[in-house]
């Protein structure tokens, strides 16, 4: 696919994929799940290895694969499990950073757990404050967004619920 009909399809300038594309550019994760969809493709592609789908998945915190976008991180939880029912991540995002400036909307549902910080959830234009132990829980089809407001990093595990249609879930949440 060339980078003009790449940009036709995700909807992104050929200038943001160009500097993407050349390493002048990090994308965030809204970008990230444009290219995601565009390529149909789950968000993961962008940072999964090679290994084998194991049934048990045990992941020292040093060795999970890691994704870098716009002021944060994103840290696959379950890569290379053949379980796919849940898709687990731990977000770190910088301050001020967030999911990007369009609302989010999928299917199936999300938990969210703060683990550091403040985030602030903004689902169906209500906003819900999450401090370190507070969580939701939605259905993804509801138009939502997050951001970290706090002065440092905040750090959230994010678990994405499939249904059973499974129309790329994970990619449209976190590109």
């Amino acid at each position: 696919m060339s980078i003009r009909g790449l940009a036709e399809k995700s909807g992104l300038a050929i200038n943001t994929l160009s500097l993407i594309e050349n390493g002048k550019s990090s994308p965030s994760v809204s970008t990230l799940q444009q290219l995601a969809v565009a390529l149909e493709v789950p968000l993961t592609a962008f940072f999964e290895t090679e290994a084998p789908q194991l049934a048990i998945m045990y992941t020292k915190t040093d060795q999970r694969p890691r994704a870098t976008f716009d002021h944060g991180i994103l840290e696959d939880l379950g890569a290379g499990s053949i379980i796919q029912a849940v898709e687990p991540f731990v977000i770190t995002l910088e301050p001020s950073a967030g999911s990007g400036p369009q609302e989010i909307v999928h299917t199936g549902y999300e938990f969210v757990y703060c683990l550091e910080g403040s985030i602030l959830y903004t689902i169906e234009g209500q906003t819900y404050l999450l401090v370190p132990g507070d969580s939701l829980l939605f259905e993804a089809h509801l138009p939502h967004r997050w951001q970290n407001l706090g002065p440092g990093n905040s750090q959230s595990v994010l678990v994405i619920y499939p249904t059973s249609d499974r129309s790329g879930l994970r990619d449209r949440h976190l590109s």
